[in-house]
């Protein structure tokens, strides 16, 4: 049985990336630093589900699952490097999917120190675990938002992401850069992700699907900035999920093929391998907020704003690289998609009134 390390796993993507490889009959260990972010009892909440007992975590300290034989649960925070090393080293990982991060662009503009503790110093640590413990293949989150003031669509890993309009975007091109040369330095297998807007059940509260819905139930307004002239390219939970479980086995090789004269920035020599995981189809806002409506039963309150620093107007995923590595296309529509969040929602939002 492999053993994987999933960082954030109290997170969105991680809590969800965790129970696949719990289902799958992986050996999981799962860490998080539960912080204040965003709201902490939902992070529990997704514990919970794991099989994890709020009342039982302490910090550096193995948690016992009572749900899954193969899981464990450590509150470590990434940028504690002394806690990260002896993880590694009692843990003896052989894949490492680093989910966690400090999230949102808007938030990056009001405290970007959290970006460089938690992305830089803390995604640091990771890289010096997988260096030193022999670790098989790391597979990291980075962001549809490096590709920043590129207007080339669909956005393609070969396009050059040099020009970031974020801190946060900042932090995730900086993941990137660190992940290559330790792949190259180290002979380290590394694949990198850059997400597209992903959304679902167990969602985060700041995300623009999460606020709006319940904004709508409490019939309150929804603000929709650039005045709703954006499209985002939703990408629903469980692709996200089988894209990554999928990438686990296909370990990068370097392209022998590269050429220092006519760089690529989509491959390497190294074994390092970066994907778009995106729904290769951008949805307009004012169209998302409509089929929140229609799975609400409510018409939503709008407030029409300008364009907010650090945002970008759309994102288009070019996938074919995902496609052509590991045969998979993100198939999930955004009609299905929020019609799942909209009903968790409703599930969620009674258990907290019950609770």
């Amino acid at each position: 049985m492999r053993k994987i390390l999933v960082t954030g796993s109290a997170g969105f993507i991680g809590f969800h990336m965790s129970l696949r490889l719990l289902e799958d009959g992986y050996e999981v260990t799962g860490i998080d630093n539960i912080n204040d972010y965003y709201d902490v009892n939902l992070k529990y909440a997704r514990l919970q589900e794991l099989g994890i007992n709020k009342e039982e975590i302490k910090y550096n300290e193995s948690t016992e699952c009572h749900k899954y034989k193969n899981f464990n649960f450590f509150k470590i925070n990434l940028e504690d490097r002394e806690a990260i090393n002896n993880l590694f080293k009692s843990e003896n990982f052989d894949s490492v999917i680093n989910l966690a991060a400090q999230a949102g662009v808007r938030y990056s503009l009001i405290n970007p120190y959290a970006y460089i503790d938690s992305n830089i110093n803390g995604f640091l640590n990771i890289l010096e675990g997988c260096r030193h413990y022999g670790v098989k293949h790391l597979i990291f989150a980075s962001s549809s938002s490096v590709y920043g003031l590129n207007e080339s669509k669909p956005f393609s890993v070969h396009d050059n992401v040099d020009h970031p309009i974020s801190l946060y975007a900042a932090t995730k091109k900086s993941n990137e850069l660190m992940a290559h040369s330790y792949s190259y330095l180290y002979n380290i297998p590394v694949t990198g992700l850059r997400f597209f807007t992903v959304y679902g059940p167990w969602g985060r509260p700041d995300m623009a699907y999460f606020k709006f819905t319940k904004a709508i139930f409490e019939g309150k307004e929804i603000e929709i900035y650039n005045n709703g002239q954006m499209k985002r390219d939703f990408t629903y939970i469980d692709d996200i999920v089988e894209g990554i479980r999928r990438l686990i086995e296909k370990i990068p090789e370097g392209n022998k093929e590269w050429e220092g004269l006519n760089p690529d920035p989509g491959s390497s020599p190294a074994r390092y391998k970066i994907y778009n995981i995106g729904n290769n189809n951008p949805v307009d806002l004012m169209y998302f907020v409509s089929i929140l409506e229609k799975e609400t039963g409510m018409e939503a309150k709008k407030k029409f704003l300008p364009m907010q620093d650090g945002d970008m107007v759309e994102t288009f995923a070019d996938i074919d690289e995902l496609f052509h590595n590991v045969n998979f296309r993100p198939e999930i529509n955004i009609e299905k998609g929020l019609k799942s969040f909209v009903e968790w929602y409703k599930y969620y939002r009674t258990s907290k009134k019950e609770g």
